[in-house]
């Protein structure tokens, strides 16, 4: 008599020290982005120059934007872990000198600007490598929880961060501030290091890795990695749903909230109501990803969601209170944050992972690259035409990102692994 050998069942990514281990160096480098950022924008302020103040907060996005798809080459080149650990070491070693520099001396517009264009540099090789760790430390049956995890990890890293950095610069300065997000990226590495890493699965991988291997240079890589995405019968189509999702989105829910909390008279109070509900919201669709692991006809939900969510972003300017407007939001947070986490989860499950650097760069490209370049547009449509014809079309930009995905046979009957 034969007895079949019993598999041993999965453990789930919030039971696996592996993932945790990961999830706690990918919190404490987030709360160190919040400090970081707070502590610049003070610095900035302390020069007394306004226009230098912008020019300071902008720099980090143009390296961003001319080096992220460069990151994902290098992240599949090196091994996404040994880029987030160089990453992570040389944004502590950056903000820690500056910490040091300023209690030395007052705080300059050209001292800044070369820092916040080198962190935006390093940013460029951490984005890409930190979204590419998770098909190596877990199996693909957890990835949707993993994606869960990591959106929790970010709205709780915005809550802590900032009102940690702030306390921090009341306290002690910018300097005191750049010294706290200094050791909050050192914190990360011991986690980073004790990571175990997972062989890459399947012959399709082990292809993709070889043709990568024999890439004669970068640029061919880079190159390489575009046209796969091309060719994908799913990953294509779900690059450009990112793309529409994220323009219609980001604009009315970053700028657009401020000039119609000032339009309405809600001020800043109302604005934080507003946001903390949106947040309430995006919280609440990570725990649900986080907790169920798997929703069944991801591709399908996924679209449906972004639908539902533009009708969200078009009403949120019609309403006429804080409490309805917050409500509104919270709404929007959930269906939105549920489509963008199932969405991430299908990208990290579809593409093969020799290539996902390179993915994860291009989808990391529209959101902290290209659409941020969306803001004086939007303002100043906002200004010629109000909030409301500019929050409709906004809808229209997200509902259309949504609509692809239902039409696209591949996307709408996409499922994340069991």
């Amino acid at each position: 008599m034969t007895v079949a050998a019993v598999e041993a069942p999965e453990r789930p990514a919030h039971r696996d020290p592996n993932v945790l281990r990961w999830l706690g160096a990918y919190t404490a480098s987030m709360i160190g982005d919040s400090v970081y950022f707070m502590a610049l924008a003070w610095a900035a302020a302390r020069t007394g120059s306004a226009s230098g103040t912008g020019l300071v907060l902008a720099a980090g996005s143009i390296p961003r934007a001319l080096l992220m798809l460069g990151g994902g080459v290098l992240a599949d080149r090196l091994g996404p872990r040994r880029v987030v650990i160089g990453s992570d070491a040389a944004r502590a070693v950056l903000v820690l000198v500056l910490a040091a520099i300023l209690v030395l001396t007052a705080p300059t517009v050209g001292v800044l600007l070369v820092v916040a264009l080198l962190f935006g540099a390093v940013d460029a090789l951490f984005l890409p490598a930190v979204g590419a760790l998770p098909p190596r430390i877990s199996t693909p049956g957890q990835l949707a929880r993993i994606q869960g995890l990591r959106a929790l990890a970010a709205r709780g890293s915005s809550i802590i961060g900032a009102p940690m950095g702030g306390v921090a610069v009341a306290t002690g300065g910018p300097s005191l501030a750049f010294a706290a997000a200094g050791v909050l990226f050192a914190l990360s590495l011991p986690l980073l290091l004790s990571l175990r890493i997972r062989p890459l699965p399947g012959p399709e991988t082990s292809g993709g890795a070889a043709a990568a291997a024999q890439a004669p240079n970068a640029w061919h890589d880079l190159v390489g990695g575009l046209r796969y995405i091309r060719r994908h019968h799913l990953l294509g189509p779900l690059m450009l749903v990112i793309a529409l999702s994220e323009l219609g989105f980001v604009g009315p829910l970053n700028l657009g909230l401020i000039l119609l909390s000032e339009q309405r008279g809600w001020g800043a109070a109302g604005m934080g109501w507003i946001v903390a509900g949106f947040a309430g919201g995006a919280a609440g669709s990570a725990l649900l990803l986080a907790v169920r692991g798997r929703v069944p006809r991801a591709g399908l939900v996924m679209s449906l969601m972004a639908l539902v969510g533009a009708v969200g972003i078009a009403a949120l300017a019609q309403v006429p209170t804080v409490a309805l407007a917050a409500a509104v939001a919270a709404f929007v947070g959930l269906t939105a944050g549920l489509a963008g986490a199932l969405c991430g989860a299908l990208v990290q499950t579809a593409a093969d992972p020799a290539y996902l650097g390179r993915v994860t760069s291009v989808s990391t490209f529209f959101t902290y690259a290209l659409i941020p370049l969306s803001y004086p547009v939007t303002g100043a449509a906002i200004a010629l035409w109000g909030t409301g014809p500019v929050y409709a079309v906004s809808a229209a930009v997200c509902a259309s990102g949504g609509a692809m995905g239902l039409t696209v046979t591949a996307l709408r009957r996409a499922e994340l692994p069991r």
